[in-house]
């Protein structure tokens, strides 16, 4: 990395490593000028609720367990509150895609027969720098409805239809920094960046066409971390000279701490929140992580870890429950599918799965629902079409009464060899796509990104570290999971040919994969030792 500052500073701002990407077409006065002020306003706070997280890990590797807090318990004893109003394009979310900011994948995404598009920097984009401007310029024409690609082999144009979907963005979580900007010689908060950029640089153009400046907020883990949100989201608009409320988020309850103030949450946010999320595949990794130490809280395979598991179904009820509570929409989990030509007979039945998963979401009271590709549109609508409503708010699910104890049980089931190959498998290839810049991956017909790899990483560093057994009767142990994963990166040399492997980054992914989990301790998540491999 070049650790020159680039001729791009202003009051303490200052670039580094970006001299090749069009880093002054979209950080303008006004960008950096917000930047300089949230980072000087709320940095400090930020780094100080990520030692609470830490400080609260100790707590749970010294035995405790999460419960509900006795000092908010006013707050959900509560039963007047209600958040504020929600904008007519965010009262129908019953089809929402997700994606990388790319520029042919959001103006597929934004055509597609959907409600929502949400343009991803967090776990579906590997935060390369020209990754993160090329987005947010990206982001910025699409707003505009300016934004086309020609694809060079074919030639083929591609640009926004007549009804492009509301675009929500996720910036990323709070733990990310952002090492190519430095305020006042400190790194600036990925969040923060993401943030930002996108409100400053697209807050008028979004008012002029009716919508607002809407975001997706990742890896919440307590009601603190979303004050902040909502202390930000203030400045933010006063800065701006935008009237109170404007700014509209959606919380992705997606950590295990965070399922335990739910209702917080949405208090603390209430005046700018509009729906909570199942971020299922991150909350599963969450659950590994936070009991990580307890030899009772083993995981079985992930392809049994599913939605009808007692502590992920309590979970969804509770979710749906608070939500309705207080007025706000209760949105569903990601379908990981991804439709598979060449085989009609496996679509099908993949097809079949995704649908019966909709189901599930719809009898359960969600509101709307997640799709990784346009081609699963068609089944998330059959299912949510038979609601016959552009949302469920209605459904009280009075019948929910979850407690700690639910939302804490292990459910059964093996660890079995395939289960352990498969998690290497998918860590590895994972890994050395988002080494190389992509974010999000497809993989034995499902869409891959950061919280499904970490899936995988968790799952094998718990297993190791707590001596599992297979259902054979086999130990997973470090030796064993080395000589698997060596097995597997022959496997993928011989898959994608000499010249793919060579120029790819398969060796670092292994290596890095092989490192965190074999180490006695666990890496909060895999992309903070992995961003330092980033240019």
């Amino acid at each position: 990395m070049n650790a020159q500052p680039s001729p791009l500073s202003a009051d303490g701002l200052t670039l580094r490593g970006t001299k090749a990407t069009p880093s002054a077409e979209i950080l303008t006065p006004r960008v950096r000028q917000l930047l300089l002020q949230l980072h000087r306003e709320f940095d400090a706070r930020r780094l100080s609720l990520l030692e609470e997280r830490s400080q609260r890990q100790r707590r749970f590797d010294a035995g405790e367990l999460p419960d509900f807090l006795a000092a908010t318990r006013a707050i959900r004893a509560d039963g007047a509150w209600r958040i504020g109003a929600v904008p007519a394009d965010l009262r129908d979310r019953r089809v929402e895609i997700t994606g990388p900011v790319d520029r042919k994948m959001i103006i597929n995404a934004l055509n597609a027969p959907v409600q929502v598009f949400m343009a991803d920097f967090e776990d579906s984009t590997s935060p390369i720098w020209d990754n993160l401007i090329r987005g947010q310029i990206n982001l910025r024409d699409a707003v505009r409805r300016t934004i086309e690609y020609t694809e060079p082999a074919s030639g083929k144009r591609y640009g926004l239809g007549a009804r492009p979907a509301t675009l929500i963005v996720r910036p990323r979580g709070w733990h990310l920094p952002e090492k190519h900007v430095l305020v006042d010689g400190q790194e600036l908060s990925g969040a923060l960046f993401d943030f930002a950029v996108y409100l400053a640089t697209n807050h008028e153009a979004l008012s002029r066409l009716g919508t607002g400046p809407y975001f997706y907020l990742p890896k919440l883990e307590s009601h603190r971390e979303a004050r902040l949100w909502n202390d930000v989201f203030v400045s933010a608009q006063r800065q701006l000279g935008l009237p109170p409320g404007t700014i509209k988020a959606t919380v992705l309850i997606e950590t295990l701490p965070a399922a335990f103030e739910m209702e917080e949450i949405l208090y603390e946010l209430r005046e700018h929140i509009v729906g909570l999320n199942c971020g299922r595949w991150d909350y599963i990794f969450s659950f590994i992580k936070k009991l990580r130490s307890r030899a009772d809280s083993v995981l079985p395979d992930r392809a049994t870890v599913t939605m009808d598991c007692h502590f992920l179904r309590s979970y969804v009820d509770l979710l749906i429950h608070t939500c309705h509570k207080r007025g706000a929409h209760a949105m569903g989990g990601m379908a990981a599918q991804i439709p598979i030509r060449d085989d009609e007979a496996a679509n099908e039945l993949a097809m079949a799965r995704v649908l019966a998963d909709k189901r599930r979401e719809v009898a359960a009271g969600h509101d709307g629902t997640w799709i990784a590709h346009p081609g699963l549109a068609p089944v998330a609508y059959q299912a949510f079409d038979a609601a016959h409503s552009p949302n469920q708010l209605s459904i009280m699910r009075a019948d929910v009464n979850v407690t700690a104890a639910d939302l804490l049980r292990i459910p059964p089931g093996v660890i079995t060899w395939a289960g352990v190959r498969h998690n290497i498998r998918v860590g590895v290839q994972y890994l050395a796509a988002w080494l190389e810049g992509s974010g999000c991956v497809p993989l034995y017909h499902l869409m891959e990104d950061a919280a499904t790899a970490e899936i995988c990483r968790a799952q094998l560093w718990q297993w190791i570290h707590h001596g599992a057994r297979l259902d054979d009767g086999r130990q997973v142990s470090e030796p064993v999971v080395d000589a698997l994963i060596a097995e597997e990166l022959d496997g993928i040399r011989r898959s994608v040919g000499p010249q793919r492997y060579a120029a790819g980054s398969f060796g670092t992914a292994a290596r890095l994969f092989s490192y965190m989990v074999t180490k006695p301790d666990f890496d909060d998540f895999l992309t903070l030792p992995a961003y330092e491999f980033l240019p």
